[in-house]
């Protein structure tokens, strides 16, 4: 894989990672469309480049990170009289308080983390199917069609409990399959729990960073624990430096773009999108096109 390469697989992610589109069907095909073989190295390069997009997340949104103020959690309780027991629970309340913000992403992200474990191998075997890719492709594009006629109803309250964050790990976990899109199945699992299109999206944001940065670090971790893997990442780590700062450039703009759109437009024109593309995918491959990367 040259440079070029990897900066046009790097925008690709940028631009599809958080939109409902699938980023890694996306770079699959992206992938196989510049005859990139894929190798140890390569199956790696495309998930380990999510970072890039995810620390643009974290910079957008630093102050929901990045808001605990560790002095205020032991600040002393206006009731001077409170017991030593009940000043405890005070001060176990407020530590739980400021850390609930990571306590319901890490419940919206144990799903993912479980089943990814548990079906790694499977889930490898499918990043290297454009057949499955293109299915999923259409299939998600059809649902999308109907996205906001069926969960647009919001309620009033806003809030995510570790109920709502729960239901939407597990839809995340549909993603698991390329083409399928994380985007689109925590933003539609959000919408299913009654939040809005822009806080449903928001959300999927917040629970990228921590599913995509194990899913990174696992990926990495693979390819280093070999002798193999680690010639392999000696002699294409300035790829991988480079495909993350594309990433995450691209990735600012997209996240920007995104939430207005959906906030006004909806997903409908998102379904249309994916049923093309994957159209298109089916009829070449039909046609005897080889798009395989394996």
């Amino acid at each position: 894989m040259n440079i070029i390469q990897t900066i046009i697989i790097a925008v690709v992610e940028g631009l599809t990672e958080f939109l409902p589109v699938s980023s890694t069907g996306h770079m699959i095909l992206t992938q196989a469309l510049l005859g990139v073989q894929s190798d140890e190295f390569i199956k790696m390069f495309t998930v380990n480049i999510q970072f890039g997009a995810i620390l643009s997340v974290i910079v957008l949104y630093w102050k929901r990170f990045i808001k605990l103020n560790p002095i205020k959690i032991f600040e002393k309780p206006e009731n001077k009289n409170l017991t030593f027991f009940k000043k405890i629970i005070f001060y176990t309340k407020r530590f739980l308080e400021k850390f609930n913000f990571y306590k319901i992403l890490f419940i919206a992200f144990l799903p993912a983390a479980v089943l990814g474990f548990i079906f790694n191998d499977y889930i490898d075997s499918l990043l290297e199917s454009v057949r499955v890719v293109a299915i999923m492709l259409v299939i998600g594009g059809v649902f999308m069609l109907f996205v906001d006629k069926w969960f647009n109803k919001p309620s009033e309250n806003q809030e995510i409990d570790w109920l709502r964050a729960l239901k939407i790990g597990f839809c995340q976990c549909i993603a698991m399959i390329p083409g399928v899109s994380r985007s689109m199945a925590t933003i539609v699992g959000g919408m299913s729990t009654k939040l809005t299109r822009k806080n449903a999206a928001e959300f999927s944001f917040f629970l990228a960073v921590p599913t995509m940065a194990a899913a990174s670090g696992y990926s990495l971790f693979k390819l280093l624990r070999t002798d193999a893997g680690l010639k392999l990442f000696t002699e294409h780590w300035s790829e991988l430096l480079i495909g993350n700062i594309v990433a995450f450039v691209v990735a600012m703009a997209a996240i920007k773009f995104f939430i207005d759109f959906l906030t006004k437009f909806g997903f409908k024109i998102f379904g249309w999108y994916r049923i093309i593309v994957g159209v298109l995918i089916l009829i070449l491959l039909l046609c005897g096109v080889n798009l395989n990367i394996l």
